[in-house]
């Protein structure tokens, strides 16, 4: 069988897919824009990379992401064309259908079966756009929502199925293709994200961080932003360390803007937040952006992991958290109430409550043994609902049906 995989940036969602398709004798070809990581005996195929939207006067507000989502289109489009006619024909094509990568993939090959990932829908009203207090749409940008969906759309009217990642990033699509859509996560590898007691983190300053003694909090994101709660977790920390003397924070992430837009007046949310709060520089640490592996001993040391998320698609980070055995403190949001119940397997906190989130933090750091079954739990989740060779059998069964379909 040959399986094309479609994704801008890489195999993305798909690499673990890709990499066990490989590895099973399978033919696997990538049509990317441009390259996260390589995988062994997968064939990538680089499109030319497209100008981002045009931003120059008020149509090209409107029109520039729909317009930089067809040329995506035509260019994946032309690659499959090129593909089919050198005998490299896939059997099926499975890609993200949320830059256009996917809106002429059945124009060009009709009879080949067409899978769609779905990541997310965007809406008006319902998930991240107005659930910050003062972030009120008007109707320009409820008009430049809706005709961001295009691409999706088209791509779902044609395409054979989808796949979305939680039932909560499902549900934001329409009601009258969501029975086209299967709920499958890409999983998480539960032999190599596990609970380690001896666990240890070597800092560069020469300290050796293991379990319990410092109590170290961590937070981990692809940004410190506010879709992420980063304001939040960095105002909760200056209040715990008033009243801990020994917790010690670890914020892991860029100094980007993955969502949302940037601090007034420019540079990053970290420099323009730490001039806001008073916190002992000793005791809070911004390793930046780290290893696979390096973030895995740092989820089986942490003491209490903080996960905050605006109503948006659900990290990966903390799936692997919950997989290590850490214990979540997390947003009272939908994507992370789909994975956490508060007292269960977790805990849950409103948003924008940073006095209900430092308590929080202090009363586990104050009796952790009170919180040992919510860590085994956690786990728990994770091997029954997101472990790897679980979810690539399903993702495996997904694509057999729609090929004998």
């Amino acid at each position: 069988m040959h399986v094309t995989f479609v994704h801008r940036r890489g195999f993305g969602q798909f690499a673990a897919l890709a990499e066990h398709l490989a590895t099973s004798g399978h033919d696997v070809s990538l049509i990317c824009e441009t390259m996260d990581r390589r995988l062994p005996s997968v064939r990538v195929i680089r499109h030319r990379v497209e100008p981002g939207p045009r931003t120059d006067g008020q149509m090209a507000r409107h029109l520039g992401i729909p317009d930089h989502h067809v040329r995506i289109g035509h260019r994946v489009a032309e690659t499959l064309d090129s593909m089919a006619r050198h005998a490299a024909r896939p059997d099926i094509v499975i890609g993200h259908i949320g830059w256009g990568s996917m809106m002429f993939a059945k124009d060009v090959l009709p009879d080949v079966p067409a899978l769609g990932y779905c990541e997310f829908f965007y809406r008006a009203e319902g998930a991240d756009i107005g659930f910050a207090p003062d972030d009120k749409p008007d109707i320009e940008t409820r008009k430049r929502l809706r005709l961001r969906n295009i691409a999706q759309l088209l791509s779902l009217e044609a395409i054979d199925g989808g796949i979305s990642p939680t039932h909560w990033q499902k549900s934001l699509y329409p009601a009258a293709v969501q029975n086209r859509i299967a709920v499958c996560h890409e999983g998480v590898d539960t032999s190599r994200f596990r609970p380690d007691l001896n666990a240890s983190l070597k800092l560069p300053d020469g300290r050796t961080l293991k379990p319990g003694y410092p109590p170290i909090i961590t937070f981990v994101a692809r940004d410190l932003e506010p879709y992420r709660g980063f304001p939040q977790a960095l105002e909760a920390a200056a209040k715990v360390m008033r009243q801990n003397a020994d917790a010690l924070f670890v914020f892991v992430g860029g100094d980007g803007v993955s969502y949302g837009t940037p601090p007034p007046g420019g540079g990053s949310w970290k420099d323009a937040l730490l001039a806001e709060n008073d916190v002992p520089a000793d005791r809070i640490l911004f390793p930046g952006a780290i290893s696979h592996d390096l973030l895995r001993q740092l989820y089986q040391i942490s003491s209490a992991h903080i996960y905050l998320t605006y109503p948006f698609v659900l990290s990966w980070s903390v799936i692997e958290a919950m997989a290590c055995g850490a214990l979540i403190i997390g947003s009272d949001t939908p994507p992370v109430r789909e994975v956490i119940r508060s007292g269960q397997n977790g805990l849950l906190v409103p948003f924008y409550d940073t006095d209900a989130l430092a308590d929080t933090i202090l009363r586990v750091l104050q009796s952790p043994s009170d919180f040992l079954p919510m860590r085994v739990a956690a786990r728990r989740t994770v091997e029954n609902r997101f472990r790897l060779t679980d979810c690539l059998s399903r993702q495996k069964s997904l694509i057999d049906s729609i090929l004998r379909a």
